[in-house]
């Protein structure tokens, strides 16, 4: 396994209470891996230890085969989930003044942003304020500026709040896009939904230990109970149709809807 990051054996103590206990994490090089659980579950917290925010009470982190160091922190690009731009300053302005901090040149900043404006369809919005953007355009630009510089290692924590589906389906199109190109990437949700789309490997932290990890393929095969549900729409004669022509199906389930149409669940037990 060629591994982008190893966090090995992290635990980290707030008073009382344990925000990481004895958690090990293993990122590969190329992949989206998935970083789940619930709330106050220590996600954050291990993404801060990742970033060099603060530092565990013990364990270590490997950044692409070596200890990490704070030149590595220039090859992140962090997502936070508490949006963090200056609500005053112009927008093409301050994605300008991240770029250059991360390291480009005016300008190569001034040709990626412009792509990416280009590429958001907000290319129009590069002199407004940033307050003057709705907060689905705000949350676009911060994308940007995350991955302008195309660092190795991108974190997004919960990337799709606040965003309508439409937009919610373009940012997941380009981070599959930026996982193409060889880019690793960390998402960190709470969200089960969007991880089967986004995810090659995820490990579920809860109560401040990982408690579930592997492919997304073994573990759908881990829990898998053999049973499908199949949602079909029509008639009452239409469904038993359906339902006759499956092996080992049975309906379990009738839901009125509207002009006399009903809706059916089918389920396939085990065989």
């Amino acid at each position: 396994m060629d591994e982008m990051l190893v966090a090995r054996n992290i635990t980290k103590r707030y008073s009382e209470h344990t925000a990481l206990d004895n958690v090990t994490v293993r990122i590969e090089k190329g992949k989206v891996f998935g970083l789940l659980g619930p709330n106050g579950a220590g996600k954050t917290t291990l993404i801060r230890i990742i970033n060099r925010i603060t530092v565990p009470d013990s364990g270590e982190v490997i950044f692409d085969g070596h200890p990490f160091c704070a030149d590595d922190v220039a090859k992140i690009g962090y997502l936070p989930e508490e949006r963090g731009l200056y609500k005053k300053m112009g927008v093409g302005e301050q994605a300008m003044y991240l770029a250059r901090l991360k390291g480009m040149s005016s300008a190569e900043a001034k040709k990626e942003l412009t792509k990416w404006f280009e590429k958001f369809d907000i290319m129009p919005w590069w002199h407004k304020k940033l307050e003057e953007l709705s907060k689905g355009m705000q949350q676009k630009v911060q994308f940007i500026t995350t991955v302008v510089h195309r660092p190795p290692l991108m974190i997004f924590d919960e990337p799709f709040s606040g965003f309508d589906p439409v937009n919610a389906e373009l940012l997941k199109k380009e981070i599959l896009e930026l996982r193409d190109e060889g880019h690793t990437i960390i998402y960190s949700t709470h969200n089960m939904a969007s991880v089967e789309d986004v995810c090659d490997n995820i490990a579920l932290i809860n109560n401040s230990k990982v408690v579930l990890e592997g492919s997304v393929l073994d573990v759908k095969r881990q829990f898998a109970d053999g049973r499908y549900e199949i949602k079909a729409q029509g008639s009452r004669e239409q469904v038993e149709k359906i339902a006759m022509a499956l092996d080992n199906v049975e309906i379990h389930e009738v839901l009125p809807s509207m002009n006399d149409v009903f809706l059916r669940t089918i389920s396939k037990g085990k065989e």
